[in-house]
């Protein structure tokens, strides 16, 4: 009887695996060093770590560079690598805000916290119908997630699936310690629905390059980006308001969260009804990313769409060869670069 060799262990499988478990352990020693460290300490040692990233990764750095070049292009250059370098920044701050945010009460988290629009958010709650709210990859998207739990309700929320799976446990426990529920991006239509249908709130992102078949392509910073339509879908759908929601850095380590009015909705029974709410959400966004530019993830590849249309005299093949940056990778043992890849939900 011939016996069959055993199969040896796939080593990327094993390469994968010790990658995590050191991205995890340097978790873990942020976190610590987060809760240690005096407020003031963290602020600044969370933009240092954002700036130095900005040095060490040119890939990341270059296609923040050519989106900011893009979207403001009577700026010189000096001024739009201050936006990115200014961004790096803002999310290394994020990072340590949000592993110290994780230890801390419902009354600390409040007290750290200005509100701007409440009564928008309690009129549309009296209307006993669900909200939907929705925010896109700009200023401390993490927190308010958490500070809106402990100051109005939790919602239901989707977010990406993280690839280290050590990790995407310890992201979920801090966003479900204050009673959020999260739900994978395949498939949330439908718990989306069944969640606003039975009058409560849930939270979506929008300004994340979506290749499926419920993307809609408007109009951001004058470029064409695949967009999801779920949004407004599902708020058309349910016949429930729509609420942008944006958290702002203050002086001292302090925040203010901006509810801004709900967005109009066009009439449901319009042929293009999806694709004039999605646009409408999406220019309230960029009025935020106008005023504080160095607020947004400039590092994702957004607008993938205008990207591979072929220029004048150019080829759909040459066209679809073009990139202005790989896809977000995780450089070795740091929340920041797992934040950079993943910070992703929608």
């Amino acid at each position: 009887m011939t016996t069959l060799p055993e199969r040896p262990v796939a080593p990327v499988r094993r390469s994968r695996s010790v990658r995590h478990r050191l991205e995890y352990l340097a978790v873990l020693g942020l976190r610590l060093a987060a809760r240690l460290m005096p407020r003031r300490w963290l602020v600044s040692t969370g933009a240092w770590l954002g700036v130095l990233f900005y040095r060490l990764d040119p890939r990341r750095r270059g296609t923040a560079v050519a989106n900011v070049r893009a979207a403001f292009p009577v700026r010189t250059d000096d001024e739009c690598r201050a936006i990115v370098r200014g961004a790096f920044a803002n999310l290394g701050r994020h990072v340590f805000e949000l592993l110290r945010f994780d230890t801390m009460s419902a009354e600390q988290m409040l007290d750290l916290v200005e509100f701007e629009g409440l009564e928008r958010v309690e009129h549309a709650l009296a209307l006993g119908r669900g909200v939907m709210f929705y925010t896109g990859h700009f200023g401390f998207w993490e927190l308010q997630i958490m500070v809106h739990a402990v100051r109005f309700e939790p919602i239901l929320m989707v977010a990406r699936t993280l690839n280290n799976p050590l990790l995407d446990a310890m992201i979920e426990r801090v966003r479900t310690r204050v009673g959020t529920r999260i739900i994978p991006r395949q498939g949330a239509v439908r718990g989306l629905l069944r969640e606003l249908l039975e009058h409560r709130s849930v939270g979506m992102m929008i300004d994340q390059h979506m290749q499926d078949r419920s993307a809609v392509t408007v109009e951001f910073f004058n470029r064409p980006a695949a967009t999801t339509s779920s949004i407004a879908a599902l708020a058309l759908r349910a016949g429930v308001p729509v609420i942008p929601v944006f958290a702002l850095p203050l002086a001292g380590g302090r925040y203010r969260m901006i509810y801004e009015t709900p967005v109009d909705a066009p009439d449901p029974e319009s042929p293009d009804a999806v694709q004039t709410l999605t646009q409408r959400c999406t220019d309230v966004l960029e009025m935020y990313v106008r005023r504080y530019p160095e607020l947004w993830l400039w590092m994702h590849r957004r607008w993938r769409v205008a990207e591979t249309a072929p220029a004048p005299g150019e080829s759909p093949d040459q066209s679809s060869n073009k990139r202005l940056g790989g896809r977000l990778t995780l450089p070795a043992a740091t929340f920041w670069s797992a934040t950079m890849r993943n910070a992703a939900t929608c």
